[in-house]
């Protein structure tokens, strides 16, 4: 089940919610029952045999927790059962994600014709492992106890406004929300805001921008030229982004229904000046999770400018291969992370203080890399990948668009360019900037503030809800593209 489908949204969410609503507060033990239960539930309606993974998963990981708290009040040093979980969770990872490409991997190199496993990928794997690490190795560095209560642990790791596609919640974060909190009226008018706008930068802009760079990408190489592949590269890039911080919003927004509180997961990253900038602003929760729990035990920047670049550099082509068993998404953490060695090298890059000028040639600059990377990052194999970039750097691609050779590629790009994805595409483009933020500061009056800024919150939630449903009710294209992370 996903959040973006007519299930979730008129039965299942308005259900849980009332049954959660409904209880006293003070029975807090009966409400985590309550989301208890839907979240499995929420997990098993697309493949319930691997509710059975996700509870192994938990058990196992409470049983480390447990032994690691045991060894601490003894005075023992428990490193040695952090690196049984660490080993446990990551041959979980690698089996279900990473085994298939492996033996491809392999059978290429050594031309080996070992037989590739088909091992299906359990949706949602990669964010509950990296929780279940994130709470043991917290427990190891004695940042919080051991959990002594099964059920809070499973209902962390199940939760499911961030189960399946994030984001990265550290157990540390909300554990005291686990008994104690308060959904308030304020909180629950303002998640169903923020849920109603992550609903329609899904369903609105992304499904409409993936529905373009799908059909390019989906078409014979002969019936591609400049103009269409830019279009997809652009298309996916508003597309992955819009999906990934609806997403985002979307639990966030599931969240405060239910009296949790999430950590932000993008700030407007296609706003920033430089690689580094980026990922302060994309995917917080993965970037962050890397830094603390990767980047600063190896080292850092702490052991000289040498192993400092092989730290980031090592941290970067996980962050590619924790998307996607793929060589496309290992290459895309080996691109970015060689923009950001170049950054640190170039002293321009390093100027606090910069021209208007300046400012606009570096945020082309980000975009330019943003966009290059994402092809790749897009591609099924690293030809596509290039084959793209060809077309669009190569100006004989770009040269007589309407010649006869060029019918059967000038129907495919005119094919996608439909009202609804036109209007999607500036849209996309338009909201990628905080908007919000910049009314706030720049338009003064009632409707900016106190009951105007309620109404006006509330209407735009409203009319975002009812064109994203009415979108579902038609049968619009709606993928869900965590399946390949």
């Amino acid at each position: 089940m996903v959040f973006s489908s007519l299930v979730f949204l008129s039965l299942f969410l308005p259900l849980v919610w009332l049954l959660h609503t409904v209880l006293q507060s003070s029975r807090i033990r009966e409400k985590n029952a309550v989301l208890l239960f839907f979240s499995l539930i929420f997990y098993a309606y697309g493949e319930p045999v691997y509710v059975l993974l996700l509870l192994c998963s938990a058990v196992l990981n409470f049983a480390f927790g447990r032994w690691m708290g045991a060894w601490q009040e003894q005075d023992r040093a428990s490193g040695g059962v952090l690196a049984l979980a660490v080993v446990f969770n990551l041959s979980l990872l690698g089996l279900f994600k990473y085994a298939s490409f492996a033996v491809s991997t392999v059978n290429a190199l050594f031309g080996s014709f070992l037989k590739v496993p088909e091992i299906a990928l359990p949706i949602g794997i990669s964010f509950y492992t990296f929780q279940a690490l994130s709470y043991l190795i917290d427990v190891h560095r004695k940042v919080l106890p051991a959990e002594r209560r099964f059920f809070r642990l499973l209902l962390y790791l199940s939760f499911f406004p961030q189960l399946i596609a994030g984001p990265i919640v550290k157990y540390r974060d909300i554990a005291e929300e686990i008994d104690h909190r308060k959904a308030t009226l304020e909180g629950i008018f303002t998640g169903i805001c923020r849920f109603s706008l992550g609903l329609g930068k899904k369903v609105l802009i992304a499904n409409a921008c993936g529905m373009i760079a799908d059909t390019i990408y989906g078409a014979p190489p002969e019936r591609i030229f400049g103009p269409s592949a830019l279009l997809a590269a652009f298309a996916y890039m508003l597309q992955i982004y819009y999906d990934f911080s609806g997403y985002s919003d979307m639990a966030i927004g599931l969240g405060l229904l239910f009296g949790f509180h999430f950590q932000e997961n993008f700030r407007s990253p296609y706003r920033a000046d430089s690689v580094r900038e980026f990922w302060r602003r994309w995917h917080i929760s993965l970037s962050s999770w890397f830094r603390d729990y990767l980047y600063i035990p190896l080292g850092g920047n702490r052991r000289g400018p040498l192993r400092t670049v092989l730290n980031k550099y090592l941290v970067f082509l996980c962050t590619g291969l924790w998307h996607g068993a793929n060589i496309t998404f290992l290459f895309w953490g080996f691109f970015h992370g060689s923009f950001l060695m170049l950054e640190e090298i170039l002293p321009v890059f390093r100027r606090e203080k910069r021209s208007r000028a300046g400012r606009a040639i570096s945020h082309l600059y980000l975009l330019l890399v943003v966009l290059t990377g994402f092809v790749f990052f897009r591609a099924d194999s690293m030809g596509q990948g290039f084959f793209f970039l060809s077309r669009i750097s190569s100006p004989s691609s770009w040269q007589g668009i309407l010649a006869p050779e060029k019918r059967e590629a000038l129907a495919v790009l005119l094919s996608v360019l439909t009202p609804a994805s036109i209007e999607a595409l500036l849209l996309g483009a338009l909201f990628c900037f905080p908007l919000r933020e910049f009314a706030e500061r720049n338009i003064h009056g009632k409707w900016m503030q106190g009951p105007g800024k309620v109404i006006l919150s509330g209407l735009l939630a409203l009319l975002l809800a009812a064109l994203s449903i009415l979108s579902l009710a038609g049968g619009s294209y709606n993928p869900f593209i965590y399946f390949r992370f």
